[in-house]
Formats: C-alpha cells, sequence, structure tokens
C-alpha cells in the first residue's frame, strides 16, 4: 500500500532551496573556478594599475610644481635664457627640462607656457610655436595663453587672417580671464589688416562697451579711426 506522501513544511521547503542553491553554486564554481580566478586576477591587476598611475600622476605634478617654483624667479627677473637652461650649480634644472621630464602633469603643462614665452622674448619664435601648439593642460588662463602665442607667430608670419582668428577664440576661453581685452583688441588689428573691416569694427567696439576700464580701451578710438 503505497504511503502518503509527507507534506514538508515551509521551513524545510526553505532550506530544501538552500540547499539546492548551494549544490549549484559549489558545482558551477569547480567548473569555472580557472576562468574565475583569472577574471578576478585581471580586475585586481587593473585595480593596481589604475591606483598606481593615479599616485604617480599627482607625484609627477608635485614633482613639477617644485621644479617651477624654483625657475619663476629668473624668468620674472627676465633672465629667459637661465629660465630655458637651467643654472649652472644650483638646483634649478631650467623650463626645458622640466617639461621633458613632467610634460603631461598639469604643472609640467604649465612650464610648457613660461618656456614658450621664454623663446618668444628671445625672439625664437620658432621654438615658442612649437611649444605652444603642444600644450595640453586644461587651465584656460594658459589654453588662452597657448592660442594667443600662436596667433602672435602667425602675425610674425603676416597671416593676419590665422592670428585674428585665434586671438579671438584665446578671448573666448574664459569670461574672467584679465587679458581678454587684449586678446580682442588684437584680433580686431589682424581682422583690420586683413581686410576685414567689419569684423574689425565689432570687436573694437565690444571693447568700448564691455571693457571701458581696461587699456585696450585707450586705443580703440585710434583703430576705429581708421575703418570710418
Amino acid at each position: 500500500m503505497l504511503q502518503k506522501k509527507k507534506k514538508l513544511s515551509k521551513k524545510e521547503i526553505k532550506e530544501d532551496k538552500l540547499l539546492n542553491f548551494y549544490k549549484t553554486t559549489v558545482v558551477f564554481f569547480e567548473k569555472y573556478k580557472n576562468k574565475i580566478f583569472i577574471y578576478a586576477g585581471v580586475l585586481v591587476a587593473v585595480a593596481a594599475v589604475v591606483y598606481l598611475y593615479v599616485n604617480q600622476k599627482s607625484e609627477s605634478n608635485e614633482k613639477a610644481g617644485l621644479e617651477l617654483s624654483r625657475i619663476m624667479p629668473l624668468y620674472d627677473q627676465g633672465a629667459y635664457l637661465e629660465a630655458i637652461e637651467g643654472k649652472q650649480g644650483t638646483n634649478i634644472i631650467g623650463l626645458k627640462k622640466l617639461v621633458e621630464d613632467f610634460g603631461g602633469s598639469e604643472n609640467g603643462e604649465t612650464a610648457k607656457i613660461y618656456l614658450a614665452n621664454s623663446y618668444a622674448f628671445l625672439g625664437n619664435y620658432d621654438e615658442a610655436f612649437k611649444y605652444y601648439e603642444d600644450y595640453s593642460g586644461t587651465i584656460d588662463y594658459f589654453e588662452a595663453a597657448s592660442l594667443a602665442g600662436q596667433a602672435g607667430y602667425y602675425a610674425v608670419q603676416e597671416d593676419f587672417e590665422k592670428a585674428a582668428n585665434l586671438y579671438l577664440k584665446a578671448s573666448k576661453m574664459s569670461k574672467i580671464n584679465s587679458q581678454n581685452p587684449d586678446y580682442l583688441l588684437n584680433a580686431g588689428i589682424y581682422y583690420l589688416k586683413a581686410g576685414e573691416k567689419e569684423e574689425a569694427e565689432i570687436l573694437f567696439n565690444r571693447i568700448k562697451e564691455d571693457y571701458a576700464t581696461s587699456l585696450a580701451y585707450r586705443e580703440v578710438d585710434k583703430y576705429l579711426s581708421m575703418i570710418y
């Protein structure tokens, strides 16, 4: 005679499901454990690389900042050659070496602008242009300086329209840059030289409206008189 099947309690059903899940998990792990260990190892390795990269980048930026602080007094004094090459017998390595060693860090990229400026002040416009164009930092002020430096190079080459476009672009990098009226004035001057009087007039009038306290404001009427 068949015995009546015993009805399982809720607790027993729950325990049975848990046991089945455990067994399934053990079987899955045994089957794929090699792949699981490989993938876990890869994730750990990637995390380690990211951690080391971030820390190395931060350390590199700090070192670049320290080196730049040692060079800046020479730059501010107008000793541009020493600022570029460094000062023998001291711990001042120079902007060129700084950029070579730490270019890519934020402070290394900032040094690139000062290096370009130094070459420009010494009349070496080709070297200056190379470093202006190579700037890849994230600070708006220096990105604008990079564009203005390139504009100055094209102005020397008498490519006036290109110079004007770059000065105008520099003026748009940040609304709070104190150099904006000068960038706009230069853009207007080179549009004027390129024969684009309408563009020049717009920029000169903008300086009169928005930058009445700037030095550029004092120059505007002189250039406006060349248009009318």
